[in-house]
């Protein structure tokens, strides 16, 4: 029976931006900003050029909206990013050891840290503790599978 098979890979271009804080947990805190705060803000700028096209206009006022969006975006998900990445290194300094657990704990304390600040409610807080939890380390589990 025959068979075929296909093989190939694909390199993309990979971009490093170093910034010297002068302590490694500012250094890893200022990077996980600025690498998922660039991802939201592309987010919002695929969804709104999409928007555009769709609507078949683009209007200054539309590209200032975007910008804004993009911005709001890049900003919550960056500061949610260098909680999480702070708050796992410091779980890893403190326990001296890095494991699964401290993306655990860094999760928990991230999910209940930025509920806290948007005025949720006890319970809710601690539901997003949970979820913080479960999110970071199913995402640490995963980093392992080959």
């Amino acid at each position: 029976m025959p068979w075929g098979r296909i093989s190939g890979s694909l390199n993309t271009p990979k971009v490093e931006v170093a910034i010297d804080m002068g302590n490694p947990f500012l250094n890893r805190t200022v990077d996980g900003f600025l690498k998922i705060g660039v991802v939201g803000a592309s987010k919002v700028a695929a969804e709104e050029t999409y928007h555009c096209i769709k609507g078949g206009n683009v209007s200054k006022a539309k590209v200032k909206d975007a910008l804004g969006k993009m911005c709001k975006e890049g900003f919550y998900w960056g500061t949610v990013a260098g909680v999480y990445v702070g708050m796992e290194y410091g779980m890893e300094r403190i326990r001296g050891r890095r494991d699964w657990k401290n993306a655990m704990l860094g999760g928990a304390m991230t999910g209940a840290l930025i509920s806290a600040a948007s005025n949720n409610a006890r319970d809710k807080v601690i539901v997003d503790a949970i979820s913080g939890a479960a999110v970071a380390t199913a995402a640490e589990f995963l980093n392992y599978i080959t």
